[in-house]
């Protein structure tokens, strides 16, 4: 992504540096420095004043945040991080973003911390790309910069999306497709309905992966990104997801949404590299099947 650079005059590391990658925010370059993302001669400084000489090696490298596995507040797993773009692992019953009765049991609040390396009065902060519901696990992805998160959010509609459900029931097809058009206009609830003025229409890709125990594994790969989504259809179809009471589930085995938000596929937002990101279904979802 980004060439090292051998210094041919005496400076000074930070100014040398919005020099030789001028294409860099001045906020991007501080956070590789905070984040011992530069190198000189192979290794990690972080002082912006740092001497450098004639014939020294600058580098900027990829592996200077949080390697995949970290865990971040609540359970919070890192799959990948660099200066544009955080992917993590969302553990159930974690919100999003805060809402009036919960500020700091969230994703956004808790990523923002770790940016900021626990202090409050620090300016950096993550972009919240799109969400997913607290009690739904899995991929999601968050932007550092603004830049970032207008190129995701702009191409969102053409990332791949794909979920894992266990559901109540056995799906009777082994592929198909949920079509149906959502009333939305509830904070708590949504429908499916006919068309109207107030509709959105929603449309769900799945494929049955197993049948067991009298529930069903699916697969579901999302073609719009409606607010609950997959739970509405699958409820339609007589299948709720297990632990959905909110859509019609009689069964909540292990006192969580049986839905799992599983893979990821979508360009960098800078290099345009084809991203592909896994997270397993969990071992208590699994067991169900």
């Amino acid at each position: 992504m980004y060439k090292p650079r051998t210094v041919d005059q005496p400076a000074e590391l930070l100014p040398y540096l919005f020099a030789a990658w001028p294409s860099a925010k001045k906020k991007q370059v501080r956070t590789w420095l905070k984040y011992q993302a530069v190198t000189v001669n192979g290794r990690a400084v972080t002082q912006y004043n740092h001497p450098l000489n004639p014939g020294d090696v600058v580098a900027i490298r990829a592996d200077r945040f949080a390697t995949p596995g970290t865990v971040i507040g609540d359970g919070i797993e890192v799959h990948f991080e660099d200066a544009a773009l955080l992917v993590i692992d969302k553990p159930p019953d974690l919100l999003t973003i805060a809402s009036e009765a919960e500020q700091e049991k969230t994703a956004y609040y808790q990523l923002t911390d770790y940016l900021r390396a626990g202090n409050p009065h620090a300016h950096e902060r993550v972009w919240i790309v799109h969400r997913l519901d607290r009690e739904t696990s899995g991929l999601m992805v968050f932007a550092k910069n603004p830049e970032a998160k207008g190129i995701l959010q702009t191409g969102w509609d053409k990332a791949e999306k794909r979920y894992q459900a266990v559901v109540e029931g056995l799906l009777t097809n082994d592929k198909g497709t949920f079509q149906s058009w959502l009333d939305e206009t509830s904070p708590f609830k949504v429908f499916s309905v006919q068309r109207s003025a107030t509709t959105r229409h929603a449309v769900t890709h799945y494929r049955v992966l197993k049948r067991n125990k009298g529930r069903t594994l699916v697969e579901l790969t999302l073609e719009t990104g409606r607010r609950h989504q997959i739970r509405v259809h699958l409820a339609d179809a007589g299948c709720p997801v297990v632990g959905d009471t909110k859509y019609g589930a009689k069964t909540n085995p292990v006192k969580r949404l049986g839905l799992h938000a599983w893979t990821l596929r979508f360009p960098h937002p800078v290099t345009n590299q084809k991203l592909r990101f896994e997270s397993p279904l969990p071992a208590e979802l699994a067991r169900l099947v």
